[in-house]
């Protein structure tokens, strides 16, 4: 192949790697995505979480959670933390909380519910720079197996669906590229989509 005129990062993420958090190992993260949000009280009390796949990026292992409050917001981030070798020996532990009041019940017409956050920054050639986005979802479709992370026509990243959910870790705002989700069934086929930037 010949080389490209852009260099583009992608699939940097690892798959995911441990199933949906539970027991004590859920209590942990509960405790770190709720001490992060404490100061949004604003909003009411945080009702059960729900977790994502886990994504590894950069030395860091990230697991994103949304909630709905009591308040009627979304509130949502992620925990991030340094895995151990054997993907166990946790350390390092941070966390991100927000909110907003857009939510999947007032937005009937979405067919994904998307949050997304930046989490770094990837350089490439003449001071081009792209933000590396962590990107979670829900399908709020039927059918769908695989989520992936497109900028322009490179697919960056991709994760398959885990409850209906998924998580994607790909470059934004880079070569004239703006990042869109989209979905697909088990045979390949485009159920949905939705870019990040359609509010603007």
């Amino acid at each position: 192949m010949p080389p490209v005129e852009q260099p583009i990062p992608q699939n940097v993420a690892e798959a995911p790697q441990e199933p949906v958090p539970s027991g004590r190992w859920a209590d942990r993260l509960r405790a770190e995505f709720l001490a992060a949000a404490s100061d949004l009280d604003e909003i009411g009390d945080a009702g059960d979480l729900s977790f994502y796949p886990d994504r590894t990026w950069h030395g860091y292992t990230y697991i994103p959670v949304t909630t709905t409050t009591s308040g009627d917001f979304q509130l949502y981030g992620y925990v991030r933390f340094v895995a151990g070798t054997d993907g166990r020996d946790q350390g390092d532990f941070s966390a991100y909380a927000d909110f907003t009041d857009e939510t999947a019940e007032r937005n009937p017409q979405w067919q994904l519910d998307l949050c997304d956050e930046v989490i770094g920054a990837w350089r490439g050639g003449d001071g081009a720079v792209a933000s590396m986005t962590l990107v979670w979802g829900q399908a709020l479709v039927q059918g769908g197996a695989v989520a992936t992370a497109e900028l322009g026509e490179l697919t960056a990243d991709q994760c398959a669906l885990t409850d209906e959910r998924f998580t994607l870790i790909a470059p934004d705002d880079f070569g004239g590229g703006l990042l869109e989700v989209r979905l697909y069934d088990d045979t390949g086929a485009e159920i949905a989509r939705e870019s990040l930037y359609d509010d603007e």
